[in-house]
């Protein structure tokens, strides 16, 4: 686990959380810590899936649906893919 999300896990199980002390214990930057645990910051990976358009689910999805369509001589065109995203 990287230390932020430990320091993280811990300040959730502390009665009255102290982001500084635990920010110290676990070596991250006391103002990440801060942002991160009142939830106005996620991580990266957090904030790219966030961003997506469309879940990798739904992108294999509609690619199977493109492959089925071309496979019946009918190519998509780019409005296609848009109305069907």
């Amino acid at each position: 686990m990287i230390p932020i999300e430990a320091a993280l896990e811990s300040l959730k199980l502390q009665d009255i959380p102290n982001i500084t002390q635990t920010a110290k214990e676990y070596n991250c930057d006391r103002t990440t810590l801060s942002r991160r645990f009142r939830n106005v910051t996620v991580s990266r990976e957090v904030a790219i899936e966030n961003s997506k358009l469309m879940t990798e689910a739904q992108s294999k999805t509609l690619i199977k649906y493109i492959n089925r369509l071309t496979d019946r001589a009918f190519p998509p065109t780019p409005a296609t893919v848009r109305n069907l995203a």
